[in-house]
């Protein structure tokens, strides 16, 4: 992981992040590349592509910029390549999640550890 990570603006020898979700972002993209779902050298074109295109339409009064909402965009659109997800599903499920109250469920205590289901071995399609 560190070949993966040494090169990543601003944060040549910290890795800490602004809000956890980049946390989570970040581990996704380098767990599906590591589970084979992917080259990393695919990965890096689609999150260029997508800094390019941010860039080519944002002004300069634009204060949107966020490195990991790059990392999303580009993990989506390798697997949406690989029809691994649907783009309108994770549209539509991001529409979900977005409308939800920020503190749903955060008044109930959440004693149980986050487990991950072993029996769920889902993997990545190769590229068309």
């Amino acid at each position: 992981m560190d070949e993966l990570i040494g090169d990543l603006p601003g944060r040549s020898n910290d890795l800490a992040f602004d809000e956890p979700w980049e946390l989570r972002a970040f581990a996704l993209v380098v767990a599906a590349h590591e589970a084979g779902g992917y080259a990393w050298a695919e990965f890096q074109q689609e999150l260029i592509a997508s800094i390019r295109e941010w860039e080519e339409s944002a002004d300069d009064t634009d204060a949107s910029w966020s490195y990991y909402q790059h990392w999303v965009r580009a993990l989506e659109s390798v697997l949406a390549g690989r029809g691994a997800v649907d783009r309108n599903a994770v549209d539509r499920r991001t529409c979900d999640v977005l409308a939800t109250p920020k503190n749903r469920n955060h008044h109930e205590p959440h004693y149980e550890p986050i487990a991950v289901d072993p029996a769920r071995t889902t993997s990545i399609p190769e590229a068309p």
